[in-house]
């Protein structure tokens, strides 16, 4: 008996079904994630009332994530803040515009540059060390053992480390703008001479109030994806322990990624606020 197979014009093809399927799982992952970001936040005044175990969590992780940090981070705002201004300044000379390096600057240490340079800095170094971090605790049923003493996993283990992360980076974005730009003073030393009255008193003329906000609600942002995003992705590994280091390689893209989405947009909206 012969039989006919019918196939309908308007069945999706398979790269249409990929496409499909992706924008599914992402739109899931991403509701997934704003769930347990609510749920991190009401937990976040329960923390307050936990014991010294959890606090020393909370500094151990502002310790590893800020003040281990910062080495790194004087030398690359640094460098930074030279580079703008070695090549900036002679740039704007040539237009007479040698007043506008000051703005620049504000632009991009302060207000571009600083936040996003920052959380790439902990992206690179906490990220993977919390999502390796949790996916272990999983695979050794560390978790299951707070749940069943009635310890909730949320409050003890998430909550301090999300607390630590935002925290750390928004510390951590105002030390690398004012690294980059005492770097940007040092490198036009050696262009043009200024007393560093003169330097930072334009600095300050020439920072507004909307840029230092800006800076601020990125650095906060930043921490808060880097942590959930994080968190998130360790806590998703099954039982194989070979998962753990692949939960610290998925939580340091998706980092970067949401991390230059947010600063676009967050870029965009004050372009539309000024």
């Amino acid at each position: 008996m012969l039989s006919v197979v019918f196939y309908s014009p308007y069945s999706p093809s398979p790269a249409s079904r990929i496409i499909i399927t992706s924008m599914a799982q992402f739109f899931a992952s991403l509701l997934y994630n704003i769930g347990f970001f609510t749920r991190v936040l009401k937990g976040v005044g329960n923390f307050a009332r936990r014991g010294q175990a959890a606090h020393k969590i909370l500094v151990m992780q502002i310790l590893f994530t800020f003040v281990e940090a910062l080495a790194i981070a004087a030398l690359l705002a640094v460098a930074i803040g030279a580079v703008v201004t070695l090549i900036g300044s002679p740039f704007l000379a040539a237009f007479s515009q040698e007043h506008r390096i000051y703005s620049l600057l504000i632009m991009i240490i302060t207000r571009e540059l600083g936040p996003l340079l920052a959380a790439f800095i902990i992206i690179a170094r906490s990220a993977t060390a919390i999502a390796t971090e949790m996916a272990g605790m999983v695979v050794s049923h560390e978790v299951e053992a707070y749940i069943s003493v009635g310890v909730d996993p949320i409050e003890y283990l998430a909550v301090p480390r999300f607390l630590g992360v935002t925290v750390s980076l928004f510390m951590l974005n105002i030390f690398f703008s004012v690294f980059g730009l005492v770097g940007s003073f040092v490198a036009i030393q050696f262009i043009m001479p200024l007393p560093a009255a003169v330097f930072f008193g334009s600095l300050l003329e020439n920072l507004t109030v909307p840029s230092l906000l800006v800076s601020i609600v990125k650095s906060i942002a930043f921490g808060m994806i880097i942590s959930i995003v994080a968190i998130t992705r360790g806590l998703a590994v099954e039982r194989a322990s070979t998962e753990i280091p692949v939960a610290g390689l998925k939580s340091v893209g998706a980092a970067f990624v949401w991390c230059i989405v947010i600063n676009i947009l967050l870029s965009i909206l004050y372009q539309m606020m000024i």
